[in-house]
């Protein structure tokens, strides 16, 4: 929950709590709804029994993030029945989209249910929610926190039943022309006491400068999104069905925002999207999206006319903004790197040495069965060239173990290339059986004892690494954004984890290195929540850049002092 008042009329304003599940790209629409909200003057709550609707943004990336969202929603309705039972509780975010037909009907007792669409339009629909629940007839006992398990079970047991249209089916592939087209569907009146359903099937929505948003990170870094959906067949993702095609916002609009950001003081302007990469190649004319693979994506990109947005004209221009800034590119997909982009980000001094780059796995029978559309061998070469092209960078990637068919052949060719690539930030999955998806059905699904084995042995292989990348460091001076201070608790944790990066620690384990009174930094190898931290025992500006001297280091962090 977030504390922050907004009151444009004299009368008492509605109160509002938000909680917020799953990635940035999640927190973004956090962002944008109560940006929406506070313009409506709305008041947004931290204390749940003040609040007059409970919004709970949720994620339903894989089963432990869908889990994870079912219980949130199921202990704000138990805390509504206990605390303030006129309170509407509200879902939005990804379980709505996935399961906007099931979930009024396997929730009742939630209020509204909206989808990725109507981010903008939630003041609305948290108007209509409140009324909704005042008609409803409230049941004194609260059985939210019994049903997790049915309602769960019953999600799963439909994902495998579904009946998929004729366009559902071909977007397991690369979409078709009716994704986008679909209307939305909002419950009647007559239907009340029911919950309100206000779920496009299709999202089509991509926020831009205009679309009001109250910023959720710290000053000195932010998130800008810079497209929404996503065209890849990969048979274990369920991303495209939530979140719709790859939609992206016109250059001279992220621009302006970050332009906007820089004037607001954010040293770190962090650019998502579900592909980066593919930024802009739908804005062409007359674009196809069956453009996924490294031959089809590099043919469409030399066809283009010289004046078109890629991600490499969009980092030029950002480059060229004034002010001492970094940009991060996130989310990129090996099959769209080109040696454009390797040459743009070489020559750009603001893009951070940073490259998020998801491999998935190595094995060319486990790339083929999850439909990446990259060989081993083109991903090998891939590695070469932006090392060789972009001197000092850090190459992030995720791995999924345990996928459907890895024999104990294709895992160990994994491991070796693990080991002999080094990568400097490294996450890893156990695969996660979805419903819904190709890789849900395949056959070779591997039970979770070994999955959980195969983890462990790429997460201890990825520490002997770990140590010694952060070993280079030490007698080397960085520039680092200043976070703040470092509290107890982070300075004995090295427990950091992702929906979308992966488990990135083993353990929590003190660091006995670590003693005193420290602030907590990140260089141009972190990004933030996911990757590494420098501590720095000293006094720094907060929120600034500063130049540290590296001088030991713990498993995964670096310890600093300024220079």
């Amino acid at each position: 929950m977030v504390t922050v008042t907004k009151n444009n009329s004299s009368s008492k304003p509605l109160r509002v709590g938000l909680i917020s599940l799953g990635c940035a790209k999640n927190l973004v629409d956090a962002e944008i709804m109560l940006g929406s909200l506070m313009k409506g003057g709305v008041e947004i709550t931290n204390d749940a029994s003040l609040a007059d609707a409970v919004i709970i943004n949720t994620c339903s990336f894989i089963d432990s993030a869908q889990e994870e969202s079912v219980d949130t929603i199921l202990e704000s309705v138990e805390l509504r029945e206990a605390n303030h039972r006129g309170q509407a509780v509200i879902v939005s975010g990804c379980l709505s989209q996935r399961f906007r037909e099931e979930l009024p009907k396997l929730m009742p007792e939630v209020d509204a249910f909206m989808g990725i669409d109507q981010v903008a339009q939630v003041g609305d629909i948290v108007g209509q929610a409140i009324a909704n629940r005042a008609g409803k007839a409230r049941d004194p006992k609260s059985e939210a926190r019994s049903r997790k398990q049915k309602v769960v079970g019953r999600l799963n047991e439909l994902e495998k039943n579904r009946d998929f249209t004729g366009h559902e089916k071909e977007e397991s592939l690369r979409g078709s022309d009716k994704f986008g087209k679909t209307k939305t569907v909002l419950a009647s009146k007559a239907s009340l006491p029911g919950p309100l359903l206000d779920v496009t099937a299709r999202p089509v929505f991509i926020p831009d400068f205009e679309t009001p948003r109250f910023r959720l990170t710290p000053k000195h870094f932010a998130y800008l999104k810079i497209a929404e959906g996503c065209n890849h067949p990969c048979s274990f993702c369920i991303i495209p069905r939530m979140r719709g095609s790859h939609r992206s916002r016109t250059q001279a609009d992220i621009v302006r925002e970050a332009r906007a950001l820089i004037a607001d003081g954010v040293k770190e302007i962090n650019l998502i999207s579900q592909d980066s990469t593919y930024y802009g190649l739908d804005l062409r004319p007359n674009h196809s999206r069956a453009i996924s693979s490294p031959e089809k994506f590099a043919a469409a990109t030399q066809s283009l006319a010289a004046d078109a947005t890629t991600i490499c004209t969009l980092l030029r221009e950002l480059n060229a903004l004034k002010g001492d800034f970094w940009i991060r590119l996130l989310y990129t997909h090996p099959a769209h790197w080109t040696d454009e982009l390797i040459t743009t980000i070489a020559q750009c001094k603001k893009v951070a040495r940073y490259v998020d780059i998801p491999l998935q796995h190595i094995h060319e029978n486990m790339l083929e069965r999850m439909r990446r559309e990259t060989s081993q061998s083109y991903i090998v070469d891939l590695i070469r060239r932006i090392r060789a092209g972009i001197p000092g960078i850090a190459l992030r990637t995720t791995f999924i173990v345990g996928f459907p068919g890895e024999t104990e052949a294709s895992f160990q060719a994994l491991l070796d290339f693990i080991r002999e690539t080094r990568f400097e930030r490294l996450g890893v999955f156990t695969y996660s059986q979805e419903d819904g998806t190709l890789a849900g059905k395949m056959a070779g699904q591997i039970p979770d004892k070994v999955r959980q084995k195969r983890r462990e042995l790429v997460m201890a292989a990825q520490h002997e690494i770990a140590r010694r990348v952060s070993q280079s460091f030490v007698g080397r001076e960085i520039k680092v954004v200043v976070e703040g201070e470092a509290n107890a608790k982070q300075l004995q944790s090295a427990n950091v984890s992702s929906w979308e990066h992966g488990l990135i620690r083993e353990t929590s384990r003190p660091a006995s290195q670590l003693k005193g009174t420290y602030l907590v930094a990140r260089g141009e190898a972190d990004a933030p929540d996911i990757d590494g931290r420098v501590y720095v025992r000293g006094k720094l500006p907060v929120g600034q850049f500063a130049t540290v001297k590296i001088v030991g280091h713990t498993d995964y962090d670096l310890i600093a002092e300024p220079a």
